[in-house]
């Protein structure tokens, strides 16, 4: 049976979340975490201590833009995008991911 609790995420792979997130729609950072909570089932919940850090490091390096709008319940709100940066970004973090998560499950099979 699955563990009902919320896991910490793999360090250096929150970024990579978002990009991929966002790569959906543009989004609003209360959304954002609304939606890596939806999506992992519960599994992953980012608290803002966490997001918000992760978010202005992508925006200062040219992966994610931003601009404030208003929200569906009329509130101003940053809404962040991805660049096209943040796009080739998402593709290599995603095949190097992929890359070291075959390779750990080769070393989990043969020990």
């Amino acid at each position: 049976m699955p563990d009902p609790r919320p896991a910490d995420l793999v360090q250096g792979t929150l970024d990579m979340l978002i990009l991929r997130v966002l790569a959906l729609e543009p989004m609003h950072g209360y959304g954002i975490g609304q939606r890596l909570e939806q999506i992992s089932r519960g599994v992953f919940v980012v608290n803002g201590g966490s997001l918000f850090p992760a978010l202005w490091r992508l925006e200062r390096g040219g992966f994610v833009r931003a601009r404030w709008q208003k929200t569906e319940r009329n509130r101003r709100a940053k809404y962040y995008a991805v660049t096209a940066a943040g796009t080739r970004h998402l593709e290599q973090a995603t095949a190097e991911w992929s890359r070291q998560t075959a390779a750990i499950g080769l070393i989990l099979r043969k020990v």
